[in-house]
């Protein structure tokens, strides 16, 4: 329970830094978007590490790997937006 509330933890953080970090036309809007896409970059990182044995079982990514998986995510995100996937919400705006 501790390692998913560390990720939880993480994820936020990164999520913000990633979403200042990597500007653009596409990024989410909205705080609990942002949240959520740097929790998933966060689950990303731990499942990547766990899978190539950098982390154990009971550990959750580190502050700088989040970071980066949320960076991925939000790639994913752009070209999901990009390509019409996914509906930009602040595009009515």
């Amino acid at each position: 329970m501790g390692g998913i509330l560390w990720i939880i933890i993480v994820g936020f953080v990164a999520g913000i830094i990633a979403r200042l970090v990597s500007r653009g036309p596409n990024n989410p809007s909205g705080f609990i978007l942002t949240t959520v896409l740097g929790i998933a970059g966060a689950f990303l990182a731990t499942f990547i590490g766990q899978a190539i044995g950098h982390y154990g079982p009971d550990q959750g990514a580190g502050f700088i790997t989040a970071t980066i998986g949320a960076i991925v995510v939000l790639f994913i995100w752009n070209r999901l937006v990009a390509r019409g996937v996914i509906r930009d919400s602040s595009a009515g705006r």
